[in-house]
This record gives structure tokens, C-alpha cells and sequence, in this order.
């Protein structure tokens, strides 16, 4: 019989049943070391107990109401954001894509309520904000645009990490409102930018009077070491999205505006029916709290450089490896071909990775992971690294 599913995932072979730390057990009772975290979301790991303790405790209270009404909980996770990232305001919706959706709206209304009706957002190559049409077109990959054309116009795309392409392009079009990219390439194969390059960024767009948009959906909530990935080049940007991790495995995103973009939404001119709702709000206050408790961004900075060092440690020298990259607990192993069966490998040897950009394995395990968990995954990885690299093409 055909599955009622939409054929639009190529799924792995297995279904999980429960989870605990960061192990996952499936339907037949095997048990799988947690390296991908559900592509980042589940950064408290599985079961965490003060996780399920404030899901069950709102649920039990009430799970919606409406934006038409005040949100405690939303209130109270907008104010702690706005403390631990210095912006002023918050919009709440339901996943990375909706977030960098109204990160351009908030672009395109600033522009518009200074005259210029037709504002152009630069964005990077390789770069990931979304499946909705527009976060596509900003999107910097061909691959994932193909057949959804026409996209909506008004980006300009430059490579990543070069200030002068992004100068050039300001120059080229002066209707230019804002710049939007990743500080750390997630799906674009976890590439960091440089320190000098975000700084001198920050400097250009006050210069230009354009919105500096950062998209922190993978790279946020601590899992570099420090609460969002932009805070290691000491700048604040004027738009900010969240999603992924903020509350751990519940649905939820979020635009953060400051500086010129504070203020510029207006009643009508955005908002979303279930976006920051009491539930999720609840989850994400919970995550907070933990990962500074528990002292989260620490962990993932000291265990994200021990796995890091690791595995360049265990991989010196082999014929294949092109580089190793990241920051804490989102990390890359480039290799010299196209890799993806190894996703596979791993997860009959009991490992949870991916595969992004054809040729890099991405890991972006539980917040939690402690060294010995680390050991754990090179000692499963590298080997299957080394065996696939020893095989004929």
C-alpha cells in the first residue's frame, strides 16, 4: 500500500520510540547516539525533565488563547530574549522560515515608509532562510529555487564572506534597504565568516543606513558557546531570527528588531495565529533557564573544541578530508566527494548525523553532550570515514 504521506522526504529506514540525554531508541529497541539533535532543535537532548515539567504544567493550564489577547508567557520570553541579545522588540511565529519571512516584510515596510517602494535585500551564496517562496529567493541555492519560479524579486545574491562584493552591490542598486546572512553557514555546509568581515559589515550597513539582518535559526540559543553566533564579533544587528532550539523540539521562531528596525511593525501590518502562544512560550522560557543553569553554552564551547580537536586529531593526514570548521557544538567535516551515504553508515553503527551540501558531514548534537560522549562519536565516525574515503569512487 502507497503511504498517504507527501512523497517530499527521502526518510532513513528507522522510527524512534523514546529518548533520553542524547540516545534515542527505536521501534526494535536499538539505541542511537543523538549527533543531529533533530537538526539542531533538540538542544536540551531528549526527556529533559525541566523541558517535559513546564510542556506538562502549561497543557494542563491552557495551550491557546490568541494574539488578540495578552500572553504572559510571551511577555516573559521576549523580555528575557531582549535581555540576553541586547534588541529591543520581539515577533513571535512558528519556525525559522516564518521568522526570516517577516525579517524581509520588516525590511520591505521600513523601506516603504521611507519611500522607497521597491527595497533590495543582499543575501550570501550558499545561504539557507527558508522554504516560503520569499525565503527561497533570498536563499542562496539554485537547487532549492528550481521549479518554483517566479520567485519574488528584490535580492541580490554575492559571495559569502567578502565585504567588497557586498559594497559593490550597494553601489550597483540604491534602492539596497538591508543585508541578510548566516554568521555561521548551516545547510551551506556550517561555514563560519570572518570576525574582521562582521565587524566592518556592521560598520558599512550604519554608513549606508541599511538593516543589518542576521539569520541565527541554527547557529542561536547557545549552541556556538555564546547565546547567538554574532556575539563572538562583539556586534548587535538591527533584525535578528530565531527558531530551531528555542524551545527545544516545540515549534516556535521568532524576529528580534532593534536600532532603526524597532518600531516599525504596526498593528495589521504582520502577525500570525499561532505564533508565541502560551505552550511554546512556556517550553522556551524552560530552555533559558536550563541552558543557564546548567551552564549549556559553556559545555557546548569546551565539548564542541574537544569533539573539534578530536576528530582533526583522529583524521590527520587521511587522503579526503578537506577541512574540519565550526564553532561549538555545529560542526562540518568536509570531505572531497559526495559523502551522503554515510548518513546511512552511521546509523546502522548507531550514530545520528546528515549530510549537507553533497560532501559535508554536519553534527549538531544535544547541548548536553558531555566528552565521553564525544569519544563516542569518533570513535563510530571515523572509521566509516576512512573506509569510505579507501573506497573506489
Amino acid at each position: 500500500m502507497s503511504s498517504p504521506l507527501a512523497n517530499i522526504y527521502a526518510r532513513l529506514p528507522v522510527s524512534f520510540t523514546h529518548g533520553q540525554g542524547v540516545w534515542l531508541w527505536d521501534a526494535e529497541g536499538r539505541k542511537y547516539l543523538d549527533a543531529l539533535a533533530g537538526i539542531g532543535v533538540s538542544c536540551l537532548g531528549h526527556a529533559h525533565p525541566k523541558l517535559v515539567a513546564a510542556i506538562s504544567e502549561q497543557a494542563a493550564r491552557v495551550i491557546h488563547t490568541s494574539n488578540i489577547y495578552e500572553v504572559p508567557q510571551q511577555t516573559a520570553l521576549a523580555a528575557r530574549l531582549t535581555e540576553l541579545s541586547g534588541m529591543q522588540e520581539v515577533a513571535f511565529n512558528n519556525s525559522g522560515s516564518e521568522a526570516n519571512e517577516a525579517a524581509i516584510k520588516l525590511a520591505r515596510y521600513y523601506a516603504y515608509q521611507r519611500g522607497n517602494k521597491h527595497a533590495h535585500i543582499i543575501t550570501m551564496d550558499s545561504s539557507w532562510h527558508g522554504r516560503t517562496l520569499a525565503t527561497l529567493a533570498a536563499t542562496g541555492s539554485d537547487k532549492a529555487r528550481k521549479g518554483f519560479e517566479p520567485l519574488p524579486s528584490g535580492f541580490i545574491q554575492v559571495p559569502y564572506n567578502q565585504l567588497d562584493a557586498v559594497r559593490a552591490a550597494g553601489d550597483a542598486e540604491p534602492r539596497t534597504v538591508g543585508v541578510l546572512l548566516e554568521v555561521l553557514q548551516g545547510e551551506g555546509g556550517i561555514r563560519p565568516s570572518d570576525i574582521a568581515y562582521l565587524q566592518a559589515l556592521r560598520r558599512l550597513c550604519t554608513e549606508r543606513g541599511w538593516l543589518l539582518m542576521i539569520d541565527e535559526v541554527q547557529s542561536g540559543i547557545g549552541r556556538t558557546g555564546k547565546w547567538f553566533a554574532h556575539q563572538w564579533a562583539d556586534i548587535r544587528p538591527d533584525v535578528m531570527t530565531l527558531a530551531k532550539g528555542l524551545a527545544g523540539g516545540v515549534p516556535i521562531g521568532a524576529m528580534l528588531a532593534a536600532g532603526p528596525a524597532a518600531g516599525v511593525l504596526t498593528p495589521g501590518s504582520h502577525g500570525t495565529t499561532f505564533g508565541g502562544g502560551p505552550l511554546v512560550c512556556a517550553a522556551g522560557l524552560a530552555v533559558l533557564d536550563a541552558l543557564e543553569s546548567e551552564k549549556l553554552l559553556d559545555n557546548a564551547h569546551a565539548v564542541g573544541a574537544h569533539l573539534k580537536d578530536a576528530l582533526a586529531r583522529e583524521l590527520a593526514g587521511t587522503p579526503g578530508v578537506a577541512d574540519i570548521r565550526g564553532r561549538g557544538l555545529m560542526l562540518g567535516i568536509e570531505l572531497a566527494r559526495p559523502c551522503g551515504i554515510l548518513a546511512m553508515r552511521a546509523l546502522e553503527a548507531g550514530l545520528l548525523i546528515n549530510v549537507t551540501r553533497d560532501r559535508v558531514i554536519r553534527m549538531l548534537p544535544p547541548l548536553i553532550l558531555n566528552r565521553e560522549e564525544a569519544d563516542r562519536i569518533v570513535a563510530i565516525l571515523v572509521p566509516l570515514i576512512r573506509q569510505f574515503l579507501a573506497e573506489q569512487p
